[in-house]
């Protein structure tokens, strides 16, 4: 299992030991890191800057942006290749354009696993096999995003106030 929360922590090291992080360098390949960066969608950034994954990120990422970091964090739970993914408000901090990119690597981390996604933003979860809508600790729907638009209740009411106020997501 491997966590991939709203503010992830990272450390004053470089790209690298940050996404093998936890993990017995020697054990690690070369391969296995560029598949886990390209599957995070981080790849083509890392490779541009000068120093590539050697490229230290600040102490708790003050070097990177939003979004950068979180792809970081989601390549550091890919190379442990876990068959269950948990998203905590994975994309919730991050701008519209951040959180596209991001998006798209959480799509492409979810392939060929079981996913457990916590957001309040429904794009995030709009790709879902199924979605629950959760009040108060009570499942109050339960469904994919369609079959839940069609019964036009909880999941509907909150998909409504999205669009009509995407800043408070």
């Amino acid at each position: 299992m491997a966590l991939v929360s709203q503010e992830p922590i990272l450390f004053d090291c470089s790209i690298r030991e940050n996404i093998i992080y936890g993990l017995d360098p020697k054990t690690v390949t070369e391969d296995r890191i560029y598949q886990a960066a390209k599957l995070a969608n981080i790849e083509k950034f890392v490779t541009n800057l000068p120093a590539g994954y050697e490229t230290r990120v600040g102490e708790k990422g003050t070097q990177l942006s939003g979004g950068q970091k979180q792809r970081i964090a989601i390549a550091r739970a890919l190379i442990r290749n876990p068959k269950i993914l948990l998203l905590d408000e994975a994309t919730s901090a991050l701008d519209t354009e951040s959180e596209s990119v991001v998006q798209q690597a959480l799509d492409r981390a979810s392939e060929g696993r079981t996913c457990i996604i916590i957001a309040h933003r429904l794009s995030t979860v709009v790709n879902a096999d199924c979605i629950a809508v959760v009040k108060d600790g009570v499942i109050l729907e339960k469904g994919t995003h369609s079959q839940l638009m069609a019964m036009r209740g909880a999941y509907f009411n909150l998909s409504q106030r999205q669009i009509k106020h995407p800043a408070s997501n």
